[in-house]
């Protein structure tokens, strides 16, 4: 049977593909998707959010820190780790500010993402940067790292917000 457009297709929900034209049934129902993503091992790193604290592992035998955190060491292949909690002064690296969102995160506001670097660990760090007017940033600004409730998930993340002393 050919798809082409005609009067029986006008009320179904076939639509065409734009790069092939061919045959699409789409949905118009709403599609919630929840993943659900093993983090035993890392699980410490979720107890730290609840106190405050952002952690990372280190590996005990070569020293290379991890942020997010892994419990296997890539550079020396060694499993023995140890927590340790970050610092909280970063310098600004680079940055970029979301307008067009995923569709999980049309429901905020533009928002400013941000590779900060740990002054004390040496270390990047990737998250959103809290500022009220993204005019006002410049790279080597100083940040702080901080732990906050991501609304309206209500869940604990970490995010850089900057220094009270950087110069506009």
């Amino acid at each position: 049977m050919d798809m082409s457009e005609t009067e029986e297709f006008k009320e179904s929900p076939i639509i065409r593909d734009k790069k092939t034209a061919l045959p699409l049934w789409t949905d118009q129902r709403p599609f919630q998707l929840r993943y659900y993503i093993p983090v035993k091992r890392i699980e410490e790193f979720f107890r730290g959010l609840e106190e405050g604290k952002i952690l990372a592992t280190q590996c005990k035998s070569c020293g290379q820190i991890f942020f997010p955190p892994q419990m296997d060491c890539p550079k020396c292949k060694s499993s023995d780790m140890k927590w340790i909690q970050l610092s909280d002064e970063a310098e600004l690296v680079t940055y970029t500010i979301i307008r067009v969102k995923p569709k999980t995160f049309e429901h905020y506001n533009d928002y400013v993402i941000a590779v900060g670097r740990l002054l004390k660990e040496k270390i990047n760090v990737f998250a959103w940067l809290k500022v009220d007017d993204p005019s006002k940033i410049r790279i080597g600004m100083k940040l702080k790292l901080i732990v906050t409730k991501r609304e309206p998930e209500n869940y604990l993340v970490y995010e850089f917000i900057p220094m009270k002393n950087n110069k506009s």
